[in-house]
């Protein structure tokens, strides 16, 4: 799956793509060299695309925790997909993944960045989509209500 996501990265131009095995040889990449984006897999052992995505968002020793971060996987189970969400993946992916799908996530994170949320159980994108309109609940960010 890597060959194939970096074959599609390299048809779009991008020619600086590192590709690691594992979680924990992605954070050490992290560490020798500043990333754009970082693309990674659901199942990957022994630190999962989850775990690394905790890791980087979270971790004091972090490079940069506001790293985009796009997840790949096959596991499109809403509480897989809740489970990166709420780690601070930026964008989602279900394979089988096509270059267009790639693509429109990698704008997603340069075009329509999202604001990064600090809460005392989260740090990442806001998970927040849209404001939903006739919602009643607390306003608890600057920018509600604008």
């Amino acid at each position: 799956m890597r060959t194939i996501a970096s074959a599609i990265l390299q048809s779009a131009g991008i020619r600086k793509i590192r590709e690691v095995g594992d979680g924990a040889a992605a954070l050490e990449a992290l560490r020798e060299a500043p990333v754009d984006i970082a693309i990674v897999d659901f199942n990957m052992f022994p630190l999962d695309g989850v775990e690394f995505t905790r890791l980087v968002r979270n971790s004091p020793d972090s490079p940069n925790p506001y790293l985009p971060i796009i997840m790949m996987t096959g596991h499109s189970e809403r509480h897989k997909v809740m489970a990166a969400r709420d780690a601070g993946v930026t964008e989602f992916v279900v394979k089988p993944i096509t270059a267009k799908a790639i693509f429109d996530r990698i704008q997603a994170v340069i075009v329509r960045p999202r604001a990064f949320v600090k809460a005392d159980d989260y740090f990442g994108p806001d998970r927040r989509r849209a404001n939903a309109a006739g919602y009643a609940g607390p306003f608890r960010r600057i920018t509600d209500g604008k």
